[in-house]
C-alpha cells in the first residue's frame, strides 16, 4: 500500500493501455477499468507486471451506477488513488439527417461526458478530505472546433474541455488538481479506421510518457504533442469561412456499420 495508486478507465487498449504500461513500470500499484478482462489480463502478463501490483474492474463506463460501484470497490480493496484517469471514450462519425445516428450521439455523450463526470465522482469527497489528488479528463484537439462528419466526437470533447475547467474551477484551493489532455492523433484503434490525414501521429507510449509528464506536474491544460498545440491555436483563431473552406472535401468520419 506504500506506492502510489493510479484508476485507470478504458485501460484495455490504446492510450489506457499505455498509461497503464508507464506507471506499472515507475513502480505505481493500478486499478484498471476494462470491458474485456481476459484480454487485459493476457496481456499484464505478458508484460510481466506482478499480479499483486494490480486490480480489474469489468464494467462499462456509460453506466452510472456501475462506473460508481467500480470506483467504489477500488477504494475499499485498494485505498483511495492518487490519480484518477477517465480515459474511456468513443468515436463514430454520424451524420444528423439519419435518425439512428442520434442514439450514436447519446452514447457519445453518456461514455465521452457523463462517463467521465462518474469516474470522478467517488474519488472527490475523499480526495478533498485528504487535501491532495489529481483528477485527469482526457479530451481531444478536437474539441477544439467542429469537424464535417464529427459532430458526436467534437462535440463531446469540447463539453469535456469545459467541464474539466469548470471542475477546477470548483475544486480550487482544496488540493485537488484537474488536469485536462488533449490527444492529437494518437496510433490506436480508434483512429485507424480514419480515412484522412493524420499530422503528427504519436505512437501512444510516447503520448502516455508526455501525459504522465504533465500529471506529475498537474499542468491544468495540455495538448499533445506539442505541434498540434500549435494547430489548435491557429484552429481557435481562424474565422468560420477559413475553416468551411479548410476542410470542404475532406473525408468523414465513419460511421456505425461502415
Amino acid at each position: 500500500m506504500s506506492s502510489p495508486l493510479v484508476f485507470i478507465t478504458g485501460a484495455s487498449s490504446g492510450i489506457g493501455q499505455a498509461l497503464a504500461l508507464h506507471y506499472a513500470r515507475a513502480g505505481w500499484r493500478l486499478a484498471l477499468v476494462v470491458r474485456k478482462e481476459i484480454e487485459t489480463k493476457s496481456w499484464l502478463d505478458a508484460c510481466q507486471i506482478s499480479r499483486d501490483s494490480y486490480q480489474i474492474y469489468v464494467t462499462d463506463v456509460a453506466q452510472v451506477d456501475t462506473i460508481v460501484a467500480a470506483g467504489r470497490a477500488a477504494i475499499e480493496a485498494q485505498g483511495l488513488p492518487d490519480v484518477v484517469i477517465a480515459n474511456a471514450g468513443i468515436s463514430v462519425g454520424m451524420d444528423t439527417a439519419i435518425r439512428s445516428d442520434l442514439q450514436v450521439m447519446a452514447n457519445t455523450f453518456a461514455t465521452n461526458n457523463v462517463g467521465m463526470a462518474a469516474t470522478f465522482h467517488p474519488f472527490l469527497a475523499g480526495m478533498v478530505q485528504r487535501g491532495h489528488g489529481t483528477l485527469v479528463g482526457i479530451a481531444s484537439v478536437a474539441g477544439i472546433r467542429g469537424l464535417p462528419g464529427h459532430g458526436a466526437y467534437c462535440a463531446s470533447k469540447a463539453a469535456a474541455i469545459s467541464y474539466c475547467e469548470s471542475l477546477r474551477g470548483e475544486l480550487r484551493g482544496s488540493g485537488v488538481a484537474v488536469v485536462t489532455l488533449l490527444p492529437g492523433y494518437v496510433d490506436t484503434p480508434l483512429t485507424r479506421s480514419n480515412r484522412y490525414p493524420m499530422p503528427f501521429l504519436m505512437q501512444p507510449e510516447a503520448f502516455a510518457a508526455q501525459a504522465a509528464s504533465a500529471i506529475e506536474a498537474q499542468t491544468s491544460y495540455r495538448v499533445i504533442p506539442w505541434q498540434m498545440g500549435v494547430v489548435a491555436k491557429l484552429l481557435r483563431m481562424l474565422p468560420n469561412s477559413l475553416l468551411d473552406k479548410a476542410f470542404a472535401g475532406r473525408p468523414r468520419k465513419r460511421r456505425q456499420g461502415e
